[in-house]
């Protein structure tokens, strides 16, 4: 089954040897990027509130497309998909059941369940459902989530860039040798 899975696959297309031959100007350059997002991001929470842990997981999942923006795991869809889920299933069961730990286990079984079940595989999403569930207070902590997860998912398309970059880049250089 998981053979027809598309967010456990590599994009269709995807040139990924290009990415595993960097070298380390090529690997600090793809690099810089997601980190100057998370950064950004941080800033932004920080000067709206004061639930920094809600965020965490957008750090695993900038890392996560540094180190393959072509896989499906950190498609778009997939990313936005699984964490809105996630942040809002933590939600929930924060309001149902209060911050603990029930809230927090069913918030993780139901946010795995239906990444499975949507073909939305993210594992920081995890986090995320655990985070919300665990400490959500209120909705505008939801909808800055959610507008940091925007930046993030502009992030996936930087990564796409840099990488058609840098393979444009390889190509003019094998031309000019």
């Amino acid at each position: 089954m998981s053979q027809q899975r598309s967010s456990l696959k590599p994009l269709e297309g995807a040139n990924r040897t290009l990415r595993r031959r960097l070298d380390l100007k090529g690997e600090i350059l793809l690099a810089t990027a997601p980190t100057a997002v998370v950064l950004l991001v941080m800033y932004f929470v920080e000067a709206l509130t004061q639930q920094r842990l809600l965020f965490a997981s957008l750090a695993s999942s900038a890392f996560l497309i540094y180190l393959d923006p072509q896989h499906g795991t950190n498609a778009i869809r997939t990313l936005i998909l699984a964490q809105m889920m996630a942040a809002g299933i933590g939600f929930i069961t924060f309001l149902i059941f209060g911050g603990g730990y029930i809230s927090g286990g069913l918030a993780m079984i139901l946010a795995i369940g239906l990444m499975i079940l949507l073909d939305a595989m993210h594992p920081p999403a995890v986090s995320t459902s655990l985070s919300f569930a665990l400490k959500a207070n209120n909705v505008n902590n939801l909808v800055l989530f959610a507008w940091a997860l925007g930046i993030t998912a502009i992030l996936v398309g930087l990564e796409r860039y840099a990488l058609w970059l840098l393979a444009h880049y390889a190509g003019h250089r094998k031309e000019g040798s």
